[in-house]
Formats: structure tokens, sequence, C-alpha cells
């Protein structure tokens, strides 16, 4: 470990030496689809302010809670996802996808197939 700084209550960056290259983790804990839009819109904003701030040349890894539904429809969003998702797309998987190509991350989860039940950590009762 290198460094590591606590960002918000919802988000903390940790810095690693490895023996290849240097490990930027951001652990998040995103606001729920049913949130309010202006709270995602501040979450968002401030998550892309941290990745930004990353080393240009560090590996990034974004872990933790996202609270989003990617689904499995990846036309035109290839870059950022495969077809391996679950159900539609939500508001929330909408704003995750965007920050993704707008920093070519790639949500692994969806790159390659699993049984549906591997998939999600928890299902909404509606």
């Amino acid at each position: 470990l290198i460094e590591w700084e606590p960002i918000s209550d919802r988000l903390i960056r940790a810095r690693f030496d490895s023996r290849f290259c240097k490990l930027t983790v951001l652990q998040c804990y995103a606001p729920t689809n049913e949130a309010e839009e202006d709270v995602k819109d501040e979450w968002y904003e401030l998550l892309q302010r941290t990745i930004s701030n990353v080393p240009q040349h560090d590996m990034l890894l974004l872990i933790g809670d996202m609270n989003a539904k990617v689904g499995n429809d990846n036309y035109g969003r290839e870059a950022a996802m495969g077809q391996h998702g679950c159900g539609t797309i939500n508001d929330n998987g909408e704003r995750l996808v965007d920050l993704c190509l707008s920093n070519r991350c790639v949500i692994g989860g969806t790159i390659f197939p699993h049984k549906n039940i591997h998939k999600l950590t928890w299902m909404s009762p509606d």
C-alpha cells in the first residue's frame, strides 16, 4: 500500500505498488437507482473527478456496489461491456456505462458467460 484516502462516505481510494505497475483501487457504494437525480449526479461527478486524478499510467480498478443493472444489450457500448449482463439496463446502469466509456473502463462481469445466480448480489422484490 502506497497511500489511501477516504474521498467520501461512499468512496475510498487506495494505491498499491506491484512488481509490474501501480494499481489504484476505488471502492464504491453508489446511490440506489431510486435516489434523487441530484444525489446521483453529485455521486457520478465525484467519481469522475476521482478517476481524473488517478495517475495516467496506473491500472484502475473500480469495485464495490454500483447499484446498477447494465443488461445484456451492448449495442453501441461494446467498448465498455459484453453481452452477458442481466435484465434490462436502468438509469444507474446508463450512468455506469457512460462513465466507463468516458474513461476507457470495462464492466468485467459482462464479458464472460456466467450462470444467472452468479451475476447478481441482490434482486429487487419489484
